[in-house]
């Protein structure tokens, strides 16, 4: 007797508990308009899990090249996708979005751009018809572009911001929460003129400062960049971003950056003056009450899985040798200790690097003492 049970349901429950949880959120076509690092890292990441990823991009070449790594397929002209995520720069976003909710009128449509209210205002002044669209934005990226960069892990961890209103259908709302979550990112809710004065605060303003600071070491002396050490190295590191690209993000939020930038040159300038004289009163204490204030501002951002929490740091002295940081952790682990970050940092001219370990602060001793007594060298603590 032939047994007409459907397979799934003959499986064990803990079987099926596990192939569900092995099922995309996402079911059906996505296409992704743009193919450079952010709509290609979707396309991987998606992909990976299973969904059907249909590419399109105004650049054949960059179009191939997203391709030939495994980002999606080429889209159709028939395909009819459940979701659209348009991935173009900002001076074309609102373009491309209105584009795409006629030629998919069945389709969610959302963006990733990192400037929400400029082309969401752009599509209102047109008419167009935003039921099924959503903004959101991804807060991920990396220094360098293109469909060459992209990585499937970019977005893992990372706040991803959703601008619904009240005309947004629930399932339209849940399909974008879905995407982000398929991609291991956390889904916000803000409204975009929320988001445009997040960013300018947390995004672009600190990309302007990176700029500006490291602008300071062209014209600086060789003997001068030899100095530099990881803090610069931290603080300068997205110094390396893409003009171009830039120059469009800024324009479309210029007046919340700008609203930014004023408070600092205020504060900029109060700093300057205590220190153009030092010795005059109340000098030292705006300088330490500048410092002190920077303290209470890095308090309060998020850490680890978003807990603000304060851990303590342990840099070790490190051979520069094959496995030695792999040694480093397996000693850890023996120690019980968790890394809860690390930083690194090479000595110039050295044949070792500095493993600045962060911690919670009851490991500390116990980190020390262990790691100490099986021959390595503690550098410092955040106590000495």
């Amino acid at each position: 007797m032939t047994d007409s049970t459907p397979a799934s349901a003959r499986m064990p429950a803990r079987a099926r508990v596990a192939e569900a949880s092995l099922a995309p959120r996402v079911q059906g076509t996505v296409r992704i308009v743009g193919a450079g690092l952010l709509g290609a890292s979707i396309g991987h990441a998606l992909t990976a899990r299973g969904v059907d990823v249909a590419l399109d991009d105004s650049s054949p070449a960059q179009l191939r090249l997203a391709i030939d790594y495994g980002a999606g397929r080429r889209a159709l002209d028939d395909d009819e996708p459940v979701l659209v995520v348009v991935a173009v720069p900002p001076d074309v976003t609102a373009d491309v979005i209105e584009r795409e909710l006629k030629l998919h009128p069945l389709a969610v449509v959302t963006d990733v751009a990192s400037v929400k209210l400029e082309p969401l205002r752009a599509l209102r002044a047109r008419g167009v018809d935003l039921t099924h669209y959503i903004g959101s934005h991804p807060l991920a990226g990396r220094e360098r572009g293109g469909a060459i960069s992209a990585r499937a892990d970019i977005f893992i961890g990372r706040p991803w911001v959703v601008c619904r209103d009240e005309e947004t259908p629930s399932a339209d709302l849940a399909l974008v929460e879905a995407l982000a979550l398929e991609l291991g990112a956390t889904p916000i809710e803000m409204t975009p003129e929320d988001h445009d004065r997040s960013v300018a605060l947390v995004s672009h303003v600190p990309q302007l400062m990176a700029s500006l600071l490291a602008g300071r070491f062209v014209d600086a002396p060789e003997g001068s960049l030899r100095l530099a050490g990881q803090g610069v190295r931290d603080t300068t590191r997205i110094a390396a971003s893409a003009p171009e690209l830039w120059v469009q993000i800024l324009g479309a939020n210029a007046q919340p950056v700008v609203d930014v930038l004023d408070r600092l040159a205020d504060d900029l300038n109060a700093v300057a003056d205590a220190l153009r004289a030092p010795d005059a009163p109340g000098a030292r204490r705006a300088v330490a009450d500048t410092i002190r204030r920077g303290n209470d501002g890095v308090e309060r951002l998020p850490g680890k899985h978003g807990q603000n929490r304060r851990f303590e740091q342990v840099v070790v002295m490190v051979d520069d040798t094959p496995g030695q940081l792999g040694r480093l952790f397996g000693e850890l682990g023996e120690l019980a200790v968790n890394v809860e970050d690390l930083r690194l940092e090479h000595s110039p001219g050295a044949q070792f690097g500095l493993a600045e370990i962060s911690v919670v602060p009851s490991a500390v001793r116990r980190a020390v003492d262990g790691l100490e007594s099986r021959g390595w060298k503690i550098a410092s603590t955040t106590n000495d």
